[in-house]
């Protein structure tokens, strides 16, 4: 059975002709910066966070005495053709949010108050939920799709370095190391991220906008040519989750994808996410764990949440959760690791990121809590493959993603793999000294255990926001449905 299908698990299938897999935001925004300057109809943009200081290229290796902010090239394109409609919509994010974020991305709107540029900022979600898609789409032809917004302290390289003076942000201060994952597309999987964005701004804004028309052989952005593809001529999937609100109903496509994914696997299960707070999805890891062939399963996580908030929320309940794989892996197949760099300083995981033995990936903005389940606004990107030449993308992706961590490159971590008979003891062993530690598990004060009781912050839906009580009693009921191997 496909695990991918349209209307249940994903909105639409559509065909790229290329596909490209960008780790950290060095990639993704060296990537980006010759597509914007192609752009000759449109540029669409969804994100959480946006603040138009981000630097493109810090790096400095092309074109060092143009401004690379992402708002200087916005007005500066918008100024250049005036047939360019450039389109920025982000969520109106809550005060104590805003203030953690210099008050961008409310601040943004005086940037661009007297330019072509369409700024505006997005509310149309329930009370306590955000709108957490990052989608950027140029003439409907290129599109990138991941975990990534426009903040100063996103950028970084593969290498994670202690120090690193390109890595410094407006006040000149140095941010530190960060991990991201974007997935970049064209054909008419941009096109489907194209429609979803304007549908986006419809609800936001109230105004429709035409899908541009280009006749055949009309100059429009096209893959850059420093971007080499990882595959060519697939399909890809947009996977969403939307809140019920005004009308809508809930879109649960990515809960229902991951329980498949998991129910599926039969190797191994890799994931990368910011956050780990659901109990059902724990639940259903625990039931492949505890099966003699089951599939092994390889958790990256953040050290430690760079907010206080997060650090007593999301934090102690992640703590809960691995306690609870610990004791569901009676075969040894679990690991949770968080990244350092060389001088032992965490590497802030911000990627979400899973894959699947050979078969799956998804890159998106999806974290593996409630929120992501049916609250929050989230899109995904998800490769199932079709062929050998997919499945050796996927696997060498996974292996580049565990490998870099260490300083290992893929090959060295396939061959680990092959040697050692999976990626539990490929990692154990290539890890030893260098930059991958356990996860460390936090003890539990009584207005943690009380947080982590009631799942404050984190709830599932719209029914759940402010009665926590509820919320108590709908995740119980999802995890022991899970625990007896019914659909959550």
């Amino acid at each position: 059975m496909a695990l991918l299908e349209a209307g249940k698990t994903c909105w639409r299938i559509e065909p790229a002709e290329r596909v490209s897999f960008l780790v950290d935001a060095q990639d993704y925004f060296a990537a980006l910066a010759p597509v914007l300057d192609q752009a000759r109809r449109s540029i669409l943009m969804l994100g959480w966070d946006f603040d138009p200081r981000t630097r493109l290229r810090p790096d400095g290796f092309e074109a060092p005495d143009e401004p690379d902010e992402i708002g200087q090239i916005l007005l500066r394109l918008a100024a250049e053709r005036p047939d360019l409609d450039i389109r920025v919509l982000i969520w109106r994010s809550a005060l104590p949010v805003s203030a953690s974020q210099e008050f961008f991305p409310h601040r943004a709107r005086r940037w661009f108050k007297n330019s072509r540029v369409r700024f505006r900022l997005d509310d149309a979600v329930p009370f306590g939920a955000c709108h957490h898609q990052k989608v950027v789409v140029i003439d409907d032809a290129v599109a990138f799709c991941g975990g990534v917004d426009f903040a100063t302290d996103r950028w970084d390289t593969t290498a994670h370095l202690d120090a690193d003076s390109r890595r410094i942000d407006p006040n000149q201060g140095h941010h530190a190391p960060r991990h991201e994952a974007m997935m970049m597309v064209d054909g008419a999987a941009a096109q489907g991220l194209a429609d979803l964005a304007r549908e986006r701004w419809r609800r936001a804004t109230g105004d429709s906008l035409a899908k541009p028309d280009y006749a055949p052989g009309a100059d429009r952005a096209a893959w850059p040519v420093t971007v080499r593809p990882d595959l060519t001529q697939t399909p890809v999937a947009i996977v969403r989750t939307e809140p019920a609100w005004a009308g809508r109903p809930e879109v649960h496509e990515w809960r229902d994808l991951t329980f498949r994914a998991i129910a599926a696997a039969r190797e191994v299960i890799y994931l990368e996410n910011q956050y780990f707070t659901s109990p059902v999805i724990t639940e259903a890891l625990c039931r492949r764990l505890a099966e003699p062939d089951g599939p092994q399963v390889v958790l990256i996580s953040t050290h430690r949440s760079p907010s206080y908030f997060d650090r007593i929320t999301m934090d102690r309940i992640r703590t809960l959760m691995i306690r609870r794989l610990q004791a569901a892996d009676v075969h040894g197949r679990f690991r949770a690791y968080c990244p350092m760099t060389v001088s032992g300083r965490p590497v802030i995981v911000h990627s979400k990121v899973m894959i699947v033995d050979d078969t799956l990936l998804r890159i998106g903005s999806s974290n593996l809590n409630n929120r992501s389940c049916g609250f929050d606004t989230e899109c995904e990107l998800t490769i199932e493959a079709q062929d050998e030449a997919a499945a050796k993308a996927i696997r060498r992706l996974r292996h580049r993603l565990a490998g870099h961590f260490i300083g290992r490159g893929a090959d060295d971590v396939e061959a680990a793999v092959t040697r050692l008979g999976g990626l539990v003891p490929a990692m154990e062993t290539l890890r030893h000294g260098r930059r991958l530690e356990p996860v460390k598990l936090l003890k539990l004060g009584p207005l943690a255990a009380v947080i982590a009781e009631f799942h404050l912050g984190d709830p599932l839906d719209t029914d759940d926001t402010w009665r926590v009580l509820r919320r108590r009693r709908k995740i119980r009921a999802l995890v022991k449905a899970v625990s007896e191997g019914r659909a959550p």
